[in-house]
């Protein structure tokens, strides 16, 4: 692509994209101007739609995969090529809902036990205790770890965001252990080449290894451990799953809860449906009506 990739880049780093969102679309504006071998500022939005067959057609791509390759056209032709195409001539394919697998305690412990390595099992720990992304615990700092507090801070998470998460005593007396076995400098977590934080793949690469070791034939991937985190939380009642549907908590909360309870969380403990407040233009929250009572634990629950 040329000049075309560098503007591109150009305009994604201006928007404050992350790294791995600029490589994303950059890779799939290539591939689809690689399809047809011409220069994009001749492609139209039928050559679009005839790649958007064949992605589905002949190449038979997941929904997730179909629509990030229309955001990233969607950018490039409005943004960078600043074409003035109305975008729903770039449909979006229908979404989909899958649950993911979870681990069981058990399982997690066997998975804990099947890895030899103080470092590769600290790592794997660190991930399921804290519920962190394979991304935030491969940047953790060992000045993150705050043994007198017994929390962990996540510096700049997804959506550039920072948090603390818990500490757990287990898992700091893990920690202690392994900082003294190695003597980690800055990143907790070094890679063996140059120190710098391990990479995404070679955390794959740990988690698999332990799991085949483990003998556990469930599709699980690193990820699957901030979900067990999360569904161990909500059948230990630590999360409410009455919060978690009304906005309390987050998506992958709310999603594992459907995992933990069976069935939709947007029912209440006691059988009643819950209903969310409805709002004036204020933004004060509106009496509920007399005939619909909100029940006394979705309350106790926010």
């Amino acid at each position: 692509m040329g000049q075309f990739r560098d503007r591109m880049d150009d305009e994604l780093r201006l928007r404050g994209y992350s790294a791995s969102t600029r490589d994303c679309y950059v890779r799939c504006v290539r591939n689809f101007v690689r399809h047809f071998m011409r220069r994009p500022d001749q492609l139209t939005l039928e050559h679009i739609r005839q790649y958007q067959l064949h992605l589905t057609r002949d190449r038979h791509v997941a929904w997730t995969y179909f629509n990030q390759v229309v955001c990233a056209l969607r950018f490039f032709y409005r943004q960078v090529l600043k074409k003035n195409w109305e975008v729903r001539h770039i449909p979006y394919q229908k979404t989909g809902r899958k649950l993911p697998e979870i681990l069981s305690p058990a399982e997690v412990a066997a998975l804990f036990r099947a890895t030899g390595n103080l470092k590769h099992r600290a790592l794997l720990m660190t991930i399921y205790a804290g519920g962190l992304r394979v991304s935030e615990v491969a940047h953790l700092r060992v000045s993150d770890i705050d043994p007198q507090r017994m929390v962990i801070r996540i510096e700049q998470g997804k959506g550039r965001k920072d948090r603390y998460v818990t500490l757990s005593p287990y898992l700091n007396a893990v920690l202690q252990a392994y900082a003294k076995a190695v003597q980690p400098h800055t990143v907790l977590f070094p890679s063996r080449a140059g120190g710098g934080p391990l990479s995404p793949r070679s955390i794959y690469r740990v988690f698999m290894r332990a799991k085949r070791r483990a003998r556990i034939r469930k599709h699980v991937y690193p990820y699957s451990l901030r979900h067990a985190y999360a569904t161990h939380l909500l059948e230990g009642g630590a999360l409410s799953p009455c919060r978690t549907r009304r906005g309390g908590g987050s998506r992958r909360q709310s999603r594992c809860a459907r995992v933990a309870r069976g069935r939709a969380t947007g029912i209440c403990p006691r059988g009643r449906p819950v209903r969310a407040h409805r709002r004036n233009r204020c933004g004060r929250r509106r009496r509920p009506r007399a005939r619909t009572r909100s029940c006394p634990a979705s309350r106790a629950c926010t």
